[in-house]
């Protein structure tokens, strides 16, 4: 992985560390439902992710919200988000803050 790949990866993270999930009322990143987060040379960001269940209704205004908020970064041309379901997601992914705002802790 180049270096200006690793610096996109964060910065992707930062990102959508701010798009928050709707329903639950935390972010995707907090959630542990971002895996990766990719921009090639011709500026193609690829997301990998999970959702907390299959069949969620809330799939394409997640879609929605992450593309808007990658196409923003000026190296992103295009979002493709590559949905996996493994690893499988459970709340032992969420972050320390996630739980504390859910009463999960």
């Amino acid at each position: 992985m180049a270096a200006e790949d690793s610096d996109f990866k964060e910065k992707g993270f930062q990102i959508l560390s701010k798009v928050i999930d709707p329903e639950i009322g935390v972010d995707l990143v907090g959630l542990g439902l971002i895996y990766d987060v990719q921009v090639d040379e011709k500026g193609l960001c690829t997301v990998t992710m999970t959702l907390t269940m299959m069949g969620c209704p809330l799939t394409d205004v997640l879609n929605d919200a992450i593309t808007e908020a990658l196409m923003a970064a000026d190296e992103v041309k295009k979002v493709k988000i590559d949905l996996v379901w493994e690893p499988i997601w459970t709340i032992d992914r969420m972050s320390r803050e996630a739980r504390v705002r859910l009463g999960m802790m």
